[in-house]
């Protein structure tokens, strides 16, 4: 595969790298039900390792018929995950459906999940069948699991251990055949301290997870995402642009994107529609100045000049940066990356490749001798 792999493909359970962005709509449609297995295609656009990664996950995760729940800050695309997994999975030919736990009332959920038998309460006319029924055969995807209401956690739970439900009013036990996929941009385990969320059900959602880094610890990869989505933006609207000036470029990378993805392609999307020229230029972005402020790296920075060339990974040069870097910004994860220029996940990496591990403060362990 190509060194520069920018976007994963999912078609009808088929899996494809391409080299460069494919023009496709920005948003992909639930397919009817009559429609063939292949006319929905997810796309997936990224470069970084944290990215690759993921793929990767996507890949092996599809192939295992199980639970799974993703984590990750709002904008991230875990439903897009999510309906990658199910498209390349056995169940690509079945339904997928989708139910957000914390946009539906508390007092309909139970309704809208497992559904209701005629007469079970006021205005019941007929039966209906909830999202798990509808599901059947495919993916029922639960966005902010970690807001479903405590009294229907059991319920839901009993249908994760036995394959089977019970209609709001009804006392048949209904068997369905269902894939579960979760997903929070909480702390589970917060939510379960608190007496938000059931032990025992965080068990049964969390037999495989994976987590979707933020946009900003996605190392090169707002650049790819920018030119991406320009390109589907300005066909979309009738305008294409040529690209983005170098103040626009510095302004993206420069920006934390605390709505991650989301934000970045809506304000792609707004600057689209303010170009004058045939370049975005920094003013059309209309970025949030107060996060634009300029962090206190900025002066670490100049202090620390990145032209000198990245030591090589696993050398006593590396050792000693990682060393110093912690020691100027007193053992802070996310200003130590900053100093040494990496993601924090590639920091991670670099800390158990030098031996150096964190505990209260910090304990750096001795290398091992070197065989003679």
């Amino acid at each position: 595969m190509s060194s520069r792999q920018t976007v994963m493909q999912l078609r009808g359970g088929a899996l494809r790298w391409s080299p460069t962005p494919i023009s496709v709509p920005l948003s992909v449609p639930q397919p009817a039900p009559e429609a063939v297995p292949d006319s929905a295609t997810v796309f997936m656009v990224g470069n970084s390792a944290e990215m690759l990664e993921v793929f990767e996950q996507v890949r092996r995760f599809a192939a295992c018929d199980v639970p799974v729940l993703i984590t990750g800050e709002s904008g991230t695309g875990k439903e897009l995950v999510a309906r990658a997994i199910h498209e390349r999975s056995r169940r690509a030919a079945g339904p997928y459906v989708a139910l957000n736990c914390a946009a539906v009332p508390p007092t309909l959920i139970a309704s809208e999940l497992f559904g209701y038998e005629k007469g079970s309460f006021t205005g019941a006319t007929a039966r209906k069948h909830g999202h798990i029924e509808h599901a059947h055969g495919g993916t029922l995807f639960l966005d902010e699991i970690g807001d479903m209401p405590i009294d229907l956690q059991g319920l839901l739970l009993r249908f994760l251990q036995e394959g089977e439900i019970l209609r709001v009013g009804g006392r048949q036990p209904v068997k369905v055949d269902v894939r579960v996929v979760a997903a929070t941009n909480v702390r589970l385990r917060d939510a379960i301290a608190a007496g938000k969320l059931r032990e025992d059900l965080y068990y049964r959602l969390n037999v495989l997870s994976l987590h979707l880094p933020p946009l900003r610890e996605r190392e090169g990869d707002v650049e790819v995402l920018a030119g991406y989505f320009l390109r589907q933006i300005g066909q979309e609207l009738g305008r294409e642009l040529g690209g983005f000036t170098p103040p626009a470029r510095a302004a993206m990378l420069a920006y934390p994107w605390p709505g991650n993805v989301r934000e970045l392609i809506a304000t792609l999307r707004r600057a689209v529609v303010l170009a004058n020229g045939p370049l975005v230029d920094v003013a059309d972005l209309r970025l949030e100045p107060q996060v634009l402020a300029p962090p206190p790296r900025v002066a670490i920075r100049q202090s620390r000049p990145r032209a000198m060339p990245r030591p090589k990974p696993g050398s006593d040069a590396e050792r000693e940066a990682i060393l110093q870097a912690l020691q100027e910004s007193a053992f802070n994860m996310t200003r130590t990356a900053q100093l040494l220029g990496v993601a924090r996940a590639t920091l991670y990496r670099m800390l158990q490749r030098n031996r150096i591990e964190l505990a209260q403060h910090y304990l750096v362990q001795p290398r091992e001798p070197e065989n003679k």
